[in-house]
């Protein structure tokens, strides 16, 4: 091959070579994306099966506006609450998901002039997340377990509703009957608030009118 053609391949190669170094075929894949930082979980609140368990002492901050809280009371309907070695010392109750700013009332109370047996218990929560309704369905049930287990008998009849009194909302009473009288469960929901008590040795109707008289002095 002549000088010349040696010259003029070679300037076409380095053509060529320059071609393919072009931007239309430079690497276009680009880069990584960089990793996204999932966003801060709300803090969820303290349960009564997690971390702490809800104390019935917890003290009483202002209920969010339209709502109603629970509040620990000396005296309930003109009855005085249980003090000293007799009273409920823990929470006999499981009162269901407990979050931050809810509270929660366990007393029991004595009939004027006890001294001894089985006295009437009762249980509150406030500022409930879900449907109260459904969370006095839950204390309800809590609560004929534990009649059942300390000296109740027979099967829940159904729930019977009675005036609430002027605080609103629902209030209902089931019986656990037993010869010669029975013992009374008793539920109240309003907008923000649900609590149950047990009434020994009693009969609905009674049950509920201290139900209600109860009432006025735990939920404010």
């Amino acid at each position: 091959m002549s000088t010349a053609r040696v010259a003029v391949a070679g300037a076409i190669v380095a053509a060529l070579a320059l071609t393919a170094c072009g931007p239309e075929n430079e690497d276009t894949a680009a880069p990584p994306p960089a990793t996204a930082t999932a966003p801060a979980q709300p803090t969820a609140g303290t349960t009564a099966s997690t971390t702490a368990q809800p104390t019935a002492t917890a003290p009483a901050t202002a209920a969010p506006a339209g709502k109603r809280q629970v509040v620990e009371a000396r005296t309930a309907g003109g009855l005085a609450k249980t003090v000293g070695k007799d009273a409920v010392s823990d929470i006999a109750v499981d009162p269901g998901e407990m979050r931050e700013n809810m509270h929660l009332v366990v007393s029991d109370f004595d009939r004027p002039g006890q001294t001894s047996g089985r006295r009437i218990l009762l249980i509150a929560v406030d500022n409930i997340p879900e449907d109260p309704a459904k969370r006095r369905e839950h204390l309800w049930r809590g609560m004929i377990d534990y009649a059942l287990q300390n000296g109740s008998t027979g099967d829940p009849t159904t729930a019977t509703p009675y005036p609430a009194g002027p605080l609103g909302g629902s209030l209902e009473c089931l019986k656990l009957p037993e010869a010669p009288t029975t013992d009374v469960v008793c539920g109240w929901s309003d907008a923000s608030t649900a609590g149950v008590a047990l009434f020994p040795k009693t009969t609905p109707a009674e049950a509920a009118a201290l139900f209600a008289k109860m009432r006025g002095d735990i939920e404010k």
